[in-house]
């Protein structure tokens, strides 16, 4: 089941003197969190109230109601915010690694199960998913050409993978 709520950033820190607080995204970027109008505490049990955003370097800096000063502001440090996925717009093919996070994992010619992801690492190139079966952990570049089908909806991704990520068998040399 989806969750209505995902994790958008921690508060880490103050900013300034009028209750500015600085934020790291758990986003593709700060800019991408700035779009987001709406921020949640206490997994989207509470509007945080958010007055104003704005980009600071790699951080999205925020003002919230209720909160003037640097004092209040610390009091906030290490709070998680969430945000509703109905806010977010995704690309068609994109989607939130918490929906990938659980999904079962298929090969899309033969149907062979590889196990579940458990992990996405957000690699330069592109994402790596961690896929583990019986105590074993792969890496599967998630790359376009790669990726045959994925339906969140059926907790189902079938792949297209290339020889040797999932084989065990050990090459020979033969001279």
């Amino acid at each position: 089941m989806k969750k209505e709520f995902l994790e958008a950033g921690q508060i880490v820190g103050t900013h300034g003197v009028r209750g500015e607080m600085r934020v790291d995204p758990w986003m593709d970027s700060p800019e991408a969190l700035k779009k987001i109008k709406k921020l949640y505490l206490d997994e989207g049990r509470k509007d945080l109230g958010l007055k104003t955003s704005r980009v600071h370097k790699s951080q999205l800096l925020i003002t919230v109601e209720g909160i003037d000063n640097p004092t209040q502001a610390d009091t906030m440090r290490g709070k998680v915010l969430y945000f509703n996925r109905n806010d977010v717009k995704l690309p068609e093919g994109r989607y939130f690694i918490d929906d990938l996070i659980g999904l079962e994992v298929f090969d899309g010619n033969t149907g062979a199960n590889y196990g579940i992801i458990y992990d996405v690492i957000q690699a330069p190139a592109n994402d790596v998913y961690k896929i583990i079966k019986d105590e074993k952990e792969y890496l599967f570049p998630a790359v376009k050409h790669m990726i045959k089908n994925t339906d969140i909806d059926a907790n189902r991704i079938e792949i297209l993978p290339i020889p040797g990520i999932f084989d065990d068998d050990v090459i020979e040399d033969k001279e």
